[in-house]
């Protein structure tokens, strides 16, 4: 006769039983197409959407100039207009050509220079020389096609004073990190957050949901293995897979898009593996809650990718936002894996940024699992 199992055995860590719980899981997870379709296929494809759809850069802006009078200083300022990459611009006669326009989208503002424009220069008073109307609708838009007409008209201002005396200090500026102010080297390693974000939570709580709604997983919890070796042995092939999903959209980063990684390869490892605790106790704690694929996807989503997306730092400044969103991202664990990326991509192993970051993300992902054992032990009693 086979003795009882003991209350003991179930809590005693075998590496037998685990080393079966992760063969187990690793086949079932090779033959479902979906999880490898989300683990490889998806982040390149989020990768490409990131690296050439979303640009926060304002380049080849579409605008106006308005040429109201033939005089040879407005034809001198309109080629200033016309010598800058950053500006796309048209030049017409008449304001009402381009009024229209505006208001379609098919510009973003344009620059009227009036009929007394030599008058004016002439007068020398604070009467402004031009005027700039933009597209409000898109504001980041509109203040850089302001100041930069701004710009360009004190450029050429200041080129036709010879006579003004010489600067004694000149002021160049110089960018750390990005010298170009590119934003696909920010917004690709915040997207490698996102799909680490997708792999963890939403991904095994799908799968652990699944299971549950199959009945197998009952199945295992009545097994002799412990709540220990079963979440372990779960966990650990889609750890597996978001490494090496990490790895692949690293490599992409850094030899299909350009992106920069002054920082080493194993500090990239060690803040995804770190990440990974988090991303993975949520989906965990998600799927032993809900127990419902559709439910679980929901609530990944709603917890897990929208606030790694809108709260992470990816698109949205978090110094920028208002003081009880800047304490709801305190738990958000892209946060600190947005931050880390972007140091180890842009500018290098900092262990002053690392090492609050990791403890953070840390904390957060025991807290997790900690709750998931919790609540899975339950349903094992």
């Amino acid at each position: 006769m086979n003795n009882p199992v003991q209350p003991a055995d179930l809590r005693r860590l075998d590496l037998r039983r685990l080393n079966a719980l992760v063969i187990k899981e690793s086949h079932q997870a090779l033959r479902d197409p979906s999880t490898l379709l989300i683990a490889f296929v998806l982040p390149v494809v989020l990768l490409l959407l990131f690296a050439s759809a979303v640009s926060l850069d304002a380049r080849n802006v579409r605008v106006a100039v308005v040429l109201e009078t033939p005089g040879a200083a407005a034809q001198s300022l309109a080629a200033a207009f016309s010598g800058t990459r950053f500006l796309d611009v048209q030049f017409v006669r008449d304001r009402r050509e381009v009024a229209d326009k505006l208001v379609s989208g098919e510009l973003r503002g344009y620059v009227v220079i009036p009929q007394d424009f030599e008058q004016r220069m002439a007068r020398r008073d604070s009467e402004p020389l031009v005027q700039i109307i933009t597209d409000g609708s898109y504001p980041n838009t509109a203040n850089y096609v302001e100041n930069y007409a701004r710009g360009v008209v004190q450029g050429w201002r200041a080129g036709l004073d010879i006579g003004a005396p010489v600067q004694s200090v000149l002021l160049e500026p110089r960018y750390w990190f990005n010298p170009e102010l590119e934003s696909r080297r920010a917004l690709i390693p915040g997207a490698i957050a996102i799909v680490m974000t997708i792999i963890g939570t939403m991904l095994t709580a799908l799968v652990v949901a699944r299971e549950w709604e199959r009945g197998t997983m009952e199945a295992v919890l009545s097994t002799p293995a412990s709540v220990i070796e079963i979440l372990t042995g779960k966990l650990l092939p889609y750890f597996a897979l978001g490494m090496l999903s990490t790895l692949g959209a690293a490599a992409l980063a850094v030899f299909v898009f350009g992106v920069p990684m002054r920082g080493s390869l194993p500090a990239l490892l060690l803040l995804s593996a770190v990440f990974m605790i988090p991303a993975l106790g949520q989906g965990l704690l998600i799927s032993a809650l809900v127990r419902n694929q559709f439910l679980a996807a929901q609530i990944a989503l709603f917890t897990g990718f929208l606030p790694a997306f809108m709260l992470s730092g990816f698109l949205y400044e978090i110094g920028a936002m208002p003081a009880p969103i800047r304490a709801i991202t305190l738990v958000v664990p892209a946060r600190y894996f947005v931050d880390s990326l972007k140091t180890v991509f842009l500018a290098g192993d900092i262990r002053p940024v690392f090492l609050p970051n990791l403890a953070a993300m840390a904390a957060i992902g025991a807290l997790f699992f900690m709750l998931a054992k919790r609540v899975t032990r339950k349903n094992l009693e």
